[in-house]
């Protein structure tokens, strides 16, 4: 049932913030190509949840009927270009600017919204029109200018847009299917995607340095598992409109972590930008935890 959000929601939704604001920090360190970056978080991930889904799901997985199956695969195909998109944009832009751009997410779940029967409360909007504008100042003071800014810029915009169709998708696979078989799916196929780019683009797969292992596998365990894992549980408990509000707080995050770990200095415009954001956070939220009171006696199906 879609439900109020309660204090456990918000402890998960906080956690999941932190781990992905990770992501952009953990992914500039790395010597290692993007596509190779979106490979390796997504292989690892499968790397557990496949065996688990196996031996503890395996009648779950048996029992997915055609079109939950294509579900799946549409997810892990959006995801795969999210990650494909997102980081590659890291090569162009700031920190700030494409951890920014990419959480516009929740315009685009809110247009696309209605193909997948997801609809944002009016109230709502207006937390997200204050977010998206503190999104907008940050965005502005975030980038050097320049083709190179532009496009990175371009490249986080297509990620939010891939993000929004995988939790609207997600959001829909996951009223009839456990987190646990639904991320085994979706991170293997996203991972099988994301080798075949690597294939046509002629992207290494090796050579890289202990250090960039190691945050490989460090991005696995924070912004995949404690990240993107916990926001797919959510799925199930919370509308993809609170999700991907609550996002928005991610720039925040890794704008101060790219100003702890890699010297990137915020502008004034950015701290400005993180308060605004915070302040749509928190009404947009409570906007939705009051439409979800209201339709939490009311079945999925």
């Amino acid at each position: 049932m879609i439900g109020a959000v309660t204090r456990r929601h918000l402890a998960l939704l906080c956690l999941g913030v932190v781990a992905v604001s990770f992501s952009a920090v953990f992914v500039r360190l790395a010597d290692a190509p993007a596509l190779a970056v979106a490979f390796y978080r997504c292989l690892f991930a499968s790397l557990v949840l496949v065996p688990w889904a196996l031996l503890r799901h395996r009648e779950a997985l048996r029992g997915m009927p055609a079109g939950q199956r294509r579900l799946l695969v549409w997810s892990g195909l959006a995801l795969a270009a999210h990650f494909a998109t997102w980081i590659s944009s890291l090569s162009f832009t700031s920190v700030a600017a494409a951890a920014v751009l990419v959480q516009t997410m929740p315009i685009w779940v809110a247009l696309l919204g209605p193909a997948f029967a997801e609809r944002t409360p009016r109230a709502a909007w207006l937390g997200i029109g204050i977010a998206l504008a503190g999104t907008l100042v940050i965005g502005g003071g975030g980038s050097d200018g320049g083709g190179r800014a532009l496009m990175g810029d371009a490249l986080a915009t297509a990620g939010a847009i891939f993000a929004a169709v995988y939790v609207l998708i997600g959001r829909r696979a996951r009223r009839t299917l456990g987190v646990v078989p639904y991320t085994a799916v979706v991170y293997a196929v996203s991972g099988c995607a994301l080798a075949v780019a690597m294939l046509a683009t002629g992207t290494r797969f090796t050579g890289f340095g202990a250090e960039t292992w190691l945050l490989l596998v460090a991005i696995t365990i924070g912004p995949q598992f404690l990240g993107h894992s916990v926001f797919i549980y959510l799925l199930k408990h919370l509308r993809a409109s609170v999700i991907s509000v609550a996002l928005l707080a991610e720039p925040v995050g890794a704008t101060i972590l790219a100003f702890v770990v890699l010297d990137e200095v915020p502008a004034t415009v950015t701290l400005l930008g993180g308060a605004v954001i915070l302040v749509g956070v928190y009404l947009a939220i409570r906007a939705e935890s009051e439409a979800g009171r209201e339709l939490a006696e009311v079945p999925l199906e």
